[in-house]
């Protein structure tokens, strides 16, 4: 027991002379002597030490040789306690006040990376999302043949991944959600929404991995458009999705979901054979 205290004395000492230490450097006056403790506490990962005092210095230290260190260690002890919003604006201000400084290339990678850090789960707004493709871009295009170029590149491609699972998902909410609120009573709007939202997806992800997964939806879709549709509107409707039906087939002979799109097929010659102008009766 005796032991155990004397071991929790020596620890309260010394929390409380590290204490007093960080206090005197924080109210000192010797700019150099700040830094050379900020400079310390970031090498040895005490990053909000290291914030404290480069905080209380950066603004001092601007015109000197050493502010061009403090301002990126400023930013990147920020990154570290994932503080990524204020890390990314201190990575601008760096790249925007040293853009031939020696952390230039990293700072401008680190825009993108801080703001990659802070993108939501892709059923939510994906604003920040755009955010961190522009900046990955703004890096690549800056430097070509930059040391982090396959990451950026990497981390583009996965955030491109995010907003096509966006698209997916709106597209298949709408799907989902079929003539619920009697939205298909003139020609439901749901599943038209479904046909734009994932015709404009594949539009502007053409390489997509769900490419057949959107296609799916809009073939699923004309369908029910036809089917759910006004009696005006049914035929064209119906044609509309057969010809749709064929292409899909013909782009993914061997998708999981050729029989639908097979039995679809059949529903529409039925009610065109018995609808057209030229049906014989």
């Amino acid at each position: 027991m005796k032991k155990y205290l004397i071991a929790a004395c020596s620890a309260l000492l010394l929390f409380a002379s590290c204490a007093q230490e960080f206090n005197n450097v924080y109210k000192s006056n010797d700019y150099l002597y700040k830094y050379e403790y900020a400079k310390e506490a970031f090498a040895n990962g005490k990053y909000n030490k290291a914030i404290t005092i480069l905080q209380s210095i950066v603004t001092q230290q601007k015109g000197t040789k050493d502010a061009e260190d403090c301002l990126y260690m400023l930013a990147m002890s920020e990154y570290m306690i994932r503080d990524y919003a204020t890390a990314s604006e201190y990575f601008k201000k760096y790249y925007q006040s040293y853009p031939k400084g020696v952390y230039a290339e990293q700072a401008e990678f680190y825009v993108g990376e801080s703001l990659y850090m802070s993108t939501p789960e892709p059923r939510l707004d994906q604003t920040p999302t755009y955010s961190a493709i522009a900046a990955y871009q703004e890096y690549l295009d800056l430097y070509p043949e930059g040391s982090l170029k396959e990451k950026a590149q990497s981390r583009l491609f996965e955030l491109q991944d995010k907003l096509v699972e966006k698209e997916y998902l709106s597209a298949k909410l709408y799907y989902d959600l079929g003539d619920y609120f009697g939205n298909c009573t003139n020609g439901g709007n749901n599943y038209q929404a479904c046909v734009v939202t994932a015709q404009n997806a594949i539009n502007d992800y053409p390489y997509s991995s769900k490419r057949e997964e959107f296609y799916i939806l809009i073939m699923k879709s004309k369908y029910e458009l036809a089917r759910m549709s006004v009696e005006s509107k049914q035929l064209e409707r119906y044609q509309d999705a057969e010809d749709e039906c064929y292409g899909f087939i013909n782009e993914f002979p061997d998708s999981r979901e050729r029989a639908t799109a097979e039995k679809y097929i059949e529903k529409c010659k039925e009610y065109i054979a018995a609808n057209s102008s030229d049906a014989v009766y």
